[in-house]
């Protein structure tokens, strides 16, 4: 058996939605294994989000060179003085 890693969210019905596709060939049966943390389902850690945003694909644009409008000459430094 092969394995891989990959994400995804469990929905309200308790189905599991994959972030991306899976790189094999299908249809054809496979052993899923979960892994969970023990937070409250209602909770997402900000790595979390980091890590659904950069797999979705809704957000590949942002990789084009077009799209690197900054830099770090631009602005001006933000001192916290809280």
């Amino acid at each position: 058996m092969r394995a891989i890693e990959t994400t995804g969210t469990v929905d309200g019905d308790r189905l599991l939605h994959l972030d991306e596709p899976l790189p094999v060939p299908g249809p054809g049966r496979v052993r899923v294994i979960v892994l969970f943390g023990d937070h409250d389902a209602g909770e997402t850690s900000e790595a979390e989000w980091l890590r659904a945003a950069v797999a979705n694909p809704a957000y590949a644009f942002l990789r084009e060179p077009a799209e690197d409008v900054y830099s770090l000459a631009d602005g001006r430094p933000f001192h916290d003085e809280g």
